[in-house]
């Protein structure tokens, strides 16, 4: 039986011959990584909503609250950049932030 096989151009510019059944148990395992990275994106914009609506309850902390929330915030968005960069061929997922 032969096994039929792809060749593929690398990001070092090396070309690597990978069967079609690796590479979509690879797209699989990048498809996981992708979805877990995105739920704890989902976390992080849910804490900063949390901290939003504590900085409108407690006018001392107020400001810190509001610079936790943005900072949490930029965390999650930082996710979603790195799974659009890094694993760009995963497609069908919705981002958290929408």
């Amino acid at each position: 039986a032969t096994s039929k096989m792809t060749h593929r151009k690398m990001r070092d510019g090396g070309y690597e011959g990978r069967s079609i059944f690796l590479q979509g148990t690879q797209k699989s395992a990048y498809s996981m990584a992708a979805n877990d990275i995105l739920q704890e994106a989902v976390r992080l914009y849910s804490v900063s909503d949390s901290l939003d609506v504590l900085a409108k309850q407690y006018a001392p902390v107020t400001e810190a609250l509001l610079l936790l929330s943005g900072s949490v915030r930029h965390s999650a968005t930082l996710l979603e950049v790195l799974v659009t960069v890094k694993l760009p061929f995963v497609t069908g997922f919705d981002s958290p932030s929408n």
